[in-house]
């Protein structure tokens, strides 16, 4: 059996199944881990959520902040963002059932040495507490009056963690850090209007993986998220998002080598490219 492990695919569906040829994906013995943002934004939201869906066996997925915006959005909280590309998903027949599908998936997923989220964690936090916390967030959309967090999700304040906070104060937090994190304070205080490259982050803040002595360290750390970023290995640190709906390239990594495999934006993808 094969782990991949691949960076945002954001609905760029035909890039998506020519990166799952070139690794020569099997879905009868192999396994995906998908970092996050599946849909919104390229031109294939709807297949390939349903291509998940039917593959979900093979599959590890963690919420990105496009999938719990499309989940926002197919439930009437807020309208749909200029730039969203998410109308046949949500006029499918079978929207009802993907969405449900969406809302159970993991908000951090950890299996041995590895541990994938979206964006990345507080500085504070170990791995442990960093899976206890995306449990509370996993519990509140999967409960049966998940609504009431999704519309209480949005909202930038509280912009640092606190182990006293309750409530949704206390999930906007967790679900802040592990769905739009890139930089942050030495004191793990959150920024998120910075969506750039690392020579011009703003004065006073660092990328959260390079706060000192963070305290998941310990673990290997998959990410995307931050398409500025690029791809950037380093010890115990995995990002993958390479930017593939902005004209870059959609990224997989063997979690056994380590070893990259990469694809550029498939032509039937390159019609839904809009700018950031």
């Amino acid at each position: 059996m094969a782990r991949y492990a691949i960076g945002d695919i954001q609905g760029c569906f035909h890039t998506f199944q020519a990166l799952l040829d070139r690794i020569g994906f099997n879905a009868q013995t192999d396994q995906l881990w998908l970092v996050g943002d599946l849909i919104n934004r390229g031109s294939g939201s709807l297949e390939v959520l349903r291509w998940c869906y039917e593959h979900q066996d093979s599959l590890r997925v963690v919420l990105g902040n496009h999938d719990l915006h499309a989940l926002v959005v197919m439930n009437g909280i807020v309208p749909p963002h200029r730039n969203d590309t998410l109308n046949a998903l949500l006029q499918s027949k079978d929207r009802d059932v993907l969405f449900d599908w969406l809302r159970h998936q993991h908000l951090a997923y950890q299996c041995g040495d590895y541990l994938m989220v979206h964006a990345g964690l507080l500085p504070q936090w170990t791995a442990e507490q960093a899976m206890r916390y995306a449990g509370e967030v996993e519990a509140a959309l999967q409960q049966d009056d998940y609504l009431h967090f999704l519309k209480h999700m949005y909202g930038n304040l509280p912009n640092h963690w606190n182990a006293s906070l309750t409530g949704v104060d206390r999930l906007r937090v967790i679900t802040n850090a592990m769905t739009r994190l890139r930089v942050c304070t030495l004191q793990g205080e959150m920024e998120f209007k910075f969506k750039g490259e690392l020579p011009d982050i703003p004065e006073g803040y660092v990328p959260w993986f390079d706060v000192p002595c963070r305290a998941s360290q310990d673990v290997q750390l998959i990410f995307g998220h931050w398409s500025a970023l690029g791809l950037h290995q380093r010890k115990n640190l995995y990002a993958l998002d390479t930017g593939c709906l902005w004209g870059g390239v959609l990224t997989a990594m063997n979690l056994e080598t380590k070893q990259i495999a990469q694809v550029d934006l498939h032509p039937l993808d390159k019609s839904m490219k809009i700018k950031k």
